[in-house]
């Protein structure tokens, strides 16, 4: 019988695009989590709040969308909204909670009982002069890509430094197996966003000219929604020709990706016997273009490059299968909480997935649809405006999280087969991601679509009442059914 009080281990890389690892169907980039979660529970159709990283961090910690945490930007975590988040609930359980890498998160070092960071994109604590000059010429590269080897060795990346500072938590025996409290153990990548960069003998590991295709350049722009174009123009304004580095773009992405599963297996080889007392959770926070649309990174709209995530789960209890039904990154906090038998908080509108990891058979309503946020609110921009930024128009240097393309509200309803993405002007989009994966070819006013359209309509409007906020709390308290399943048909209300 698995234990009510598992260690876990949450093991969270920043901006991995799906489809990317041969489990996924691409190349080989990560052996080791693709045989760590052949044992375990892959979500094969797993998808981020918001394709931002402080919003869909914000959502993973409190199971809430970021309509309702009120986190929609990176600038803002400290503003979160919740009753009580994973660290509340591990705590009470009687959790030790240590962290390691690249917070972009509400909690503080003081919430953890041990915390090796903050590592940064472009640095983090340096124990060396050699850390020091590695973290300078980051600096320098200014999240671009990087068309020669790093020149500094493995042991300079940010990857091994935080899984440095993990296993020097291990050995000090904050998550020694015999210890009578369980832990969590956060560790928390930079990578595989950008800068693009790695050393040898990553950069030759894939061939530029034989990495996967792209599903569509920069010869779409002109069909897709005007926050496409004009994050383009900006790029090639500062950067003229940038798109022509798409495929070592890519060859460093990969790369990087089998650096990080390199990184991932001293971690796992370091827990040893403790692995069997242990949920290992692998996820990312969204995805990236990779060169997609002629881009580079995110920003931009809701197209299933940004919006999907990996994710799988393994340890005590967990089946092996792969399964198929549309899950969220919100999902992570109810599925632990129901995991330790702690009761799931107020307010979270996250779905425990732990009868799914148990093998039994899903609600088809409950699991049927999948619900996307992005926008910093206001009103949309258009696509000739050009306002201050908080960065120059001048220069290299650009944020793709800007004003612009950020601005107002859209919001992604899919099906699996279909997606449709609406903004706050009205605009909307539908497109069929199984005919049409780059997602161009709008099928909004296509007659014999009509009847797909209207089926997801109802659908997002129904995503959009489930996501209003129950918090705060007052004198009537709101009916709650069992493992939050709102729309499982027969779901019985919890008596806990």
């Amino acid at each position: 019988m698995p234990t009510d009080r598992p260690n876990i281990l949450i093991v969270m890389t920043d901006q991995q695009r799906v489809g990317l690892t041969a489990a996924e169907g691409g190349p080989d980039t990560m052996p080791r989590v693709d045989a760590l979660l052949d044992g375990g529970t892959r979500f094969d159709h797993a998808h981020t709040s918001s394709p931002t990283c402080v919003p869909a961090r914000t959502s993973l910690l409190t199971g809430r969308f970021p309509s309702a945490h009120r986190v929609r930007q990176n600038s803002t975590p400290q503003d979160a909204l919740y009753s009580s988040d994973l660290l509340d609930v591990l705590r009470e359980r009687g959790y030790r909670l240590h962290f390691a890498g690249k917070p972009h998160m509400h909690p503080e070092p003081d919430d953890f009982d041990s915390f090796h960071g903050p590592f940064w994109h472009e640095g983090g604590p340096a124990e060396s002069a050699e850390h020091e000059a590695f973290d300078a010429w980051l600096r320098e590269l200014d999240h671009s890509v990087a068309h020669t080897p790093t020149p500094f060795p493995v042991d300079a990346q940010l990857p091994a430094r935080i899984v440095d500072g993990a296993l020097e938590a291990l050995d000090q025996g904050g998550t020694d197996a015999a210890a009578a409290d369980p832990f969590l153990l956060w560790v928390s990548f930079p990578e595989p966003h950008n800068p693009y960069q790695v050393p040898e003998p990553y950069f030759s590991l894939f061939d530029p000219d034989q990495v996967p295709d792209r599903d569509a350049g920069p010869e779409v722009l002109g069909r897709l929604g005007w926050r496409f174009r004009w994050l383009h123009d900006l790029i090639e304004d500062k950067r003229p020709g940038f798109d022509h580095e798409w495929r070592r773009l890519r060859a460093n992405y990969l790369g990087m990706l089998r650096l990080l599963d390199d990184q991932i297996g001293r971690l796992l080889d370091h827990l040893g016997p403790t692995l069997e007392d242990t949920i290992v959770v692998v996820l990312s926070d969204h995805g990236d273009l990779v060169g997609e649309y002629g881009l580079q990174r995110k920003g931009v709209g809701l197209p299933e490059a940004l919006t999907r995530i990996p994710l799988g789960m393994t340890g005590p209890g967990i089946a092996a299968q792969r399964r198929s039904e549309l899950v969220s990154i919100v999902d992570l906090l109810p599925t632990i909480a129901e995991r330790v038998r702690a009761a799931i908080p107020p307010g979270v509108q996250g779905r425990s997935l732990l009868p799914l990891l148990e093998g039994e058979v899903a609600p088809p309503r409950e699991f049927s649809t999948i619900y996307v946020e992005h926008g910093y609110g206001g009103v949309s921009y258009r696509e000739g405006d050009h306002p201050p930024l908080h960065f120059p128009y001048e220069g290299r240097s650009f944020d793709e999280l800007n004003s612009v393309t950020q601005s107002g509200e859209m919001r992604m309803v899919g099906d699996g087969r279909h997606a449709l993405i609406m903004d706050d002007l009205g605009e909307a989009f539908l497109y069929d991601l199984q005919e049409d994966p780059a997602q161009v070819d709008n099928l909004i006013e296509d007659p014999d679509s009509a009847d797909v359209a209207a089926r997801l309509y109802r659908a997002l409007a129904l995503w959009m009442m489930r996501v209003a906020d129950d918090l705060p709390d007052g004198a009537y308290r709101p009916r709650t059914v069992a493992h939050n399943w709102r729309w499982a048909e027969g779901a019985s209300e919890d008596e806990g």
